[in-house]
C-alpha cells in the first residue's frame, strides 16, 4: 500500500483523522506524518498518523523507563484495579474506532465491532490473573531455604500486525502492565489510527509514562527494539520479520515472545461431520477476514473417500459470499489489506493453475466493486495442488484455500509435525475420543477439534507457535510469567 511521509503534502479536510504519538502522559505532534489508505479505495486517505524521529522514540523508551519504579513498586492487586478503571472511557467509544478500523483495516463491520470488545475481555482475562503474581515458592532447608519470587521486567515494547490490531494487543500488553511492567507499543503502518485512539483512551487511566505509543518507519522507531532499557519485545507477524525482531533483541540480549506465521493445517478423517453447521466452522476458519488471520486454516487435508463431497459443500457454503467494501452491510467479505498481499496470494494462484490445479473462485463482487481499485480478491479453492506448490507450502494470508486428499493419516501428521509451521492445526471427526486422540499427535500450538480459528480461541489458554511459528506463549498463566523474571533469595537452612 503507498504511503507518504514526509511534510504534510496537502492539508486534510477538517474530518480526515490525525494521530500523534503518546509520549510520558501526552500527545506529541510530529512534522511529518504517514497517509492511511482505504483498502476498499486506495486512492482515499482515511488519516495521517504521526512519524515519529529516533530521538521521539528514545523518548518513548526513557518515559517508560522513569514509569518504570512506582508503577512496578504497587501491589499487583491495586495495578489491576487502575487497569480495570482505565477500560472505562473504551466503552462509550467502541462504535466509532470500529468505523475506523473498517476504514483503514478493510474488514466487515462486524469483525471491527468484535474487535473492540475483545480488547477488553482479554484485558479482564488477564486481571483475573492477579493472584498469580503474589505467589512465592518455597524450597525449604536444610541445608539452605529459598525463596522463588516473580518480579517485573521493566520496560516492553509491544509490535503489533495489521489484521487484528488491537485484539492482538489484548494478548500481550494487558499481561505485561499487570506484571508491573512499563510499555512502548508499535502499531501497524496500515492500520495505526484505530489503535492510536483506543491506547490514548485506555492510557488516559494510568500513571503518565506507563504506557507510550510511536509510530513511524522501522529506521525511525528502531530504539524501541535496540535502547538497552527495552527489557522483552513482543511480536506478532511473519516468520521473516520476527527474523529480524530477534536479531535487533540480540544486540541487548532482550527476551522475546514472537508469535510469527503459520501454515494451519485442518486434517478431516473419514467419518468427519460434514453438515452444514461444521462446513460452516470450517469456511470461517479459513476464510474469516478475507483469510488474513495467523490462526486461520490455511490448507485442508481430507480422506479420499470424503474428497469430493467436502469440496461439493465447501464450494457451496464460499459461493454465498458478497465482496465489497467492509463498510457495505451486505459484505460479508472486504478487501485484503495491501496491493502487495492481493498480488502475492494472486502469484500463488497462478503458480497452482500453471501447475494443473483447478482453481474454484466462488461467490460474486458487489457492485462496483471491480472498477473501485479496491484490494479485493473473491474466496478461491485450489483442488489437490502439487503439495510442492507455494499455495501449500507457504501462508498465503488471504482467502484461497488448498484441499489436498489423502489416503493414509500417518504420513499426513508426520508431514505436519516436521514442517516449518506449528502455530495451530485442526482435527475433524464426528467421533470425539478418536479427534482428540490425532490432535495429541500433533505438534502445534493449539489443536482444535471440530472448529477452528479466532472465534475459538481459549484466552485462558496459552497461545504461541512451534518451530518457526514463534517462540514464547501469549496468554493464561503461561503468557503472565513470561512478562516477570525469577528471583531466588537463599539463607542457610536450619
Amino acid at each position: 500500500m503507498s504511503q507518504e511521509v514526509g511534510t504534510r503534502p496537502e492539508e486534510p479536510p477538517a474530518a480526515t483523522v490525525r494521530t500523534g504519538l503518546l509520549i510520558d502522559g501526552k500527545t506529541v505532534e510530529t512534522d511529518s506524518h504517514t497517509a492511511v489508505h482505504d483498502p476498499a479505495a486506495p486512492d482515499r486517505i482515511v488519516g495521517y498518523a504521526a512519524a515519529a524521529t529516533q530521538e521521539q522514540a528514545r523518548a518513548a523508551v526513557a518515559a517508560a523507563d522513569a514509569a518504570f519504579p512506582g508503577w512496578a513498586g504497587m501491589p499487583a492487586r491495586r495495578r489491576a484495579e487502575i487497569i480495570e478503571q482505565a477500560l472505562g472511557p473504551l466503552d462509550d467509544s467502541a462504535a466509532d474506532r470500529a468505523a475506523l478500523m473498517t476504514r483503514e483495516n478493510g474488514k466487515i463491520s462486524f469483525e471491527s465491532q468484535v474487535e473492540m470488545g475483545v480488547f477488553v475481555a482479554r484485558t479482564r482475562a488477564a486481571l483475573d490473573l492477579v493472584d498469580t503474581l503474589d505467589r512465592v515458592r518455597h524450597l525449604a532447608g536444610p541445608p539452605l531455604d529459598s525463596r522463588i519470587h516473580q518480579l517485573p521486567m521493566g520496560v516492553v515494547t509491544v509490535i503489533v500486525p495489521f489484521n487484528w490490531p488491537i485484539a492482538i494487543l489484548g494478548a500481550s500488553l494487558p499481561y505485561a502492565l499487570l506484571a508491573g511492567n512499563t510499555a512502548v507499543v508499535k502499531p501497524p503502518p496500515t492500520v495505526p489510527l484505530a489503535l492510536v485512539h483506543t491506547l490514548e483512551r485506555f492510557a488516559a487511566g494510568l500513571p503518565a509514562g506507563v504506557l507510550n505509543v510511536v509510530t513511524g518507519d522501522n529506521d525511525a522507531v528502531a530504539p524501541v527494539l535496540t535502547d538497552p532499557r527495552v527489557r522483552k519485545i513482543v511480536f506478532t507477524g511473519s516468520t521473516a520479520a520476527g527474523r529480524t525482531i530477534m536479531a535487533a533483541a540480540a544486540r541487548s540480549l532482550a527476551s522475546v515472545t514472537l508469535e510469527l506465521g503459520g501454515n494451519d493445517p485442518a486434517i478431516v478423517l473419514d467419518d468427519a461431520d460434514l453438515s452444514e453447521e461444521h462446513i460452516g466452522r470450517l469456511a470461517q476458519g479459513a476464510f474469516l477476514t478475507s483469510g488474513q488471520v495467523c490462526m486461520a486454516v490455511k490448507r485442508v487435508y481430507v480422506h479420499r473417500s470424503r474428497y469430493e463431497e467436502l469440496v461439493a459443500k465447501l464450494s457451496a457454503s464460499l459461493d454465498t459470499h458478497r465482496v465489497g467494501p467492509g463498510s457495505d452491510p451486505a459484505s460479508t467479505m472486504g478487501p485484503l489489506n495491501s496491493a502487495a498481499q492481493r498480488g502475492k496470494v494472486l502469484a500463488m494462484l497462478a503458480e497452482a493453475a500453471d501447475a494443473g490445479a483447478e482453481i474454484r473462485e466462488l461467490g460474486t463482487l458487489q457492485e462496483g466493486v471491480a472498477s473501485s481499485g479496491g484490494h479485493f480478491l473473491r474466496p478461491a479453492l485450489v483442488l489437490d495442488p502439487e503439495p510442492g506448490l507455494r499455495i501449500v507450502t507457504e501462508e498465503q494470508f488471504g482467502p484461497a484455500l488448498p484441499i489436498l486428499p489423502f489416503d493414509d493419516l500417518d504420513p499426513v501428521v508426520d508431514h505436519v509435525n516436521n514442517d516449518w509451521s506449528g502455530l495451530c492445526s485442526s482435527v475433524w471427526s464426528a467421533d470425539p475420543v478418536r479427534a482428540s486422540a490425532v490432535a495429541e499427535r500433533l505438534r502445534t500450538g493449539t489443536t482444535w477439534v471440530n472448529h477452528a480459528n479466532a472465534v475459538v480461541c481459549d484466552d485462558r489458554a496459552p497461545f504461541g507457535g512451534f518451530r518457526q511459528s514463534g517462540i514464547g506463549r501469549e496468554m493464561g498463566q503461561d503468557g503472565l510469567l513470561t512478562f516477570t523474571e525469577a528471583h531466588t533469595v537463599t539463607v542457610p537452612g536450619g
